[in-house]
C-alpha cells in the first residue's frame, strides 16, 4: 500500500434551496442570503416552522433533462442530479469503471416512502438505505457495490474520510461521495418531540439561540488519487480526518466537548499540522444550547479559539446526512476564493468560551480549512482540507 498517495478534490456540487450548483450556492452565501423560510402550515408540520425546502417542481424539471431507466424517489433524483453535475464538470471521471466507487451518506434515505401514496410506486425494500444506494448505482451502471455511511449528523464528513481511506487501499482511483436527506413530517416531528426546533431562523452560537432549523440538500464531492483526473489548476487535498465517540447520551452531546476535541487532535496529528496553521473552521453550529457550548469547549481545548469560524446551518438548515458534505464543499469554495462566509443571524456570542465567529463575508487567505461535526449518540468528526 502506498500511503503517500494524496486524496485530491476532482469536482463538487451542491443542490439546495439556494441553487443547483456550487457556484450558485456560494454566490448566495457571499450575499448572506438564507434558504430557510417560514411555513405557517404545511405537509411538514401542522404548526408554524422555519425550514429550508427545495422546490420539487425544479427537481422534476431538471431530472427530465436526463435519461430515465426506472422510477426514482425524490431523494434519488437529487442524488442523480448532483452526480450528473460533477460528471459534467469533470468528464475524466469514469463512473462506469471498476476503479470508481460510490459512497452514499444519508441518515433517513427514502423516508418519504412512509407515505403510502408514494410507497405504492416502489418495492417496499426501497426504504432500506442500501436499496436506495443500489438504485443510484444502477442508474450510472457502476459495477461496484455502493458503500452507505449512516452515522447520525457526522455522516457526510465521515463519508469523506471513508472515501479517502478507500483510495488509500489503491483498489479505487475515484470515489464519488454523495450526501442527501429530505424533509418530511416524520423528520420534522421527530425533532419537534425533542423540543429542539427553533421558533425563528436558527442562530448558531448566539446568546438568543433556541434550537435548529431543519433543511434538505444534496452534495457531491469527487475524490481521486490520480492527478491526471484533475481539470483545474488549483489543487486541494483531503489531508487528514478522524472520528471519535464520547458515548455521552442517545441525543445530547458531551458537556465537556472531549469527543470532538479528540477528533480534532487526531486529525491535526495525522496531518502534522499545528493549531496555529489552521486558517478557518467550518463548524457544526446547530444553534442548540448544548451543541454550540460543547463546540466552544472543544475548539478552545484545541487552541483554535482565535481561528475564524462559521456555521452554515442558518443558511441551509440542518441537512442531516448532507450537512457534512455541503458544508465541506462551501469550505472548499472558500479556499478557492479566499472568502470567509459570515454566520447568518449571529449577533452576540452566547457560549462560555470566546471563539471567533465570523459575522460578515470577508476576504482572507485560506490554506488549511478544518471541518468539524457532531451528532446523536456522541459521535464526532474532524476533516482537514489543504491547498497544495
Amino acid at each position: 500500500m502506498n500511503q503517500k498517495l494524496e486524496t485530491y478534490i476532482a469536482a463538487d456540487n451542491i443542490i439546495s434551496p439556494l441553487g443547483f450548483t456550487t457556484a450558485e450556492n456560494f454566490e448566495q452565501l457571499k450575499k448572506m442570503q438564507t434558504g430557510v423560510q417560514y411555513f405557517e402550515q404545511s405537509e411538514l408540520s401542522p404548526e408554524p416552522v422555519f425550514a429550508a425546502v427545495i422546490d420539487s417542481n425544479k427537481i422534476n424539471s431538471e431530472f427530465k433533462k436526463f435519461p430515465v431507466k426506472e422510477e426514482f424517489t425524490r431523494l434519488e433524483k437529487l442524488v442523480i442530479l448532483s452526480i450528473n453535475n460533477v460528471l459534467k464538470q469533470n468528464p475524466k471521471i469514469d463512473i462506469t469503471g471498476k476503479k470508481t466507487l460510490i459512497v452514499l451518506s444519508t441518515t433517513k434515505g427514502n423516508i418519504d416512502l412512509l407515505d403510502t401514496s408514494i410507497a405504492q410506486k416502489f418495492d417496499k425494500k426501497r426504504a432500506y438505505l442500501w436499496e436506495a444506494a443500489s438504485a443510484i448505482s444502477r442508474y450510472f451502471d457502476n459495477p461496484n457495490k455502493p458503500v452507505v455511511v449512516s452515522n447520525a449528523c457526522i455522516s457526510g464528513a465521515l463519508a469523506i474520510i471513508v472515501g479517502k481511506r478507500m483510495l488509500e487501499t489503491e483498489q479505487y482511483e475515484n470515489v464519488i461521495v454523495v450526501g442527501a436527506d429530505i424533509l418530511t413530517h416524520f423528520v420534522v416531528s421527530g425533532f419537534q418531540s425533542f423540543k429542539a426546533v427553533s421558533s425563528q431562523i436558527a442562530k448558531p452560537y448566539d446568546a438568543s439561540r433556541d434550537g435548529i432549523s431543519l433543511g434538505e440538500a444534496c452534495g457531491t464531492i469527487v475524490l481521486t488519487n490520480n492527478l491526471s483526473n484533475l481539470n483545474q489548476d488549483s489543487k486541494i487535498i483531503v489531508k487528514a480526518g478522524a472520528s471519535s465517540n464520547d458515548a455521552n447520551h442517545i441525543s445530547g452531546p458531551s458537556r465537556t466537548g472531549d469527543g470532538l476535541f479528540i477528533a480534532i487532535e487526531k486529525t491535526l496529528t495525522e496531518a502534522n499540522v499545528n493549531a496555529s496553521e489552521i486558517d478557518f473552521i467550518s463548524g457544526h453550529g446547530t444553534a442548540t444550547l448544548f451543541n454550540d457550548e460543547m463546540e466552544s469547549l472543544a475548539i478552545t481545548d484545541a487552541h483554535l479559539e482565535n481561528v475564524p469560524m462559521n456555521s452554515l446551518k442558518s443558511y441551509f438548515g440542518h441537512t442531516l446526512g448532507a450537512a457534512g458534505i455541503i458544508e465541506s464543499i462551501v469550505g472548499l469554495q472558500s479556499m478557492r476564493e479566499n472568502t470567509l462566509i459570515g454566520t447568518y443571524n449571529f449577533k452576540e456570542l452566547g457560549v462560555s468560551k470566546p471563539i471567533n465567529i465570523i459575522k460578515q463575508t470577508t476576504q482572507q487567505q485560506i490554506n488549511n480549512c478544518l471541518k468539524t461535526a457532531a451528532g446523536f449518540s456522541g459521535c464526532n468528526v474532524a476533516v482537514l482540507f489543504q491547498k497544495q
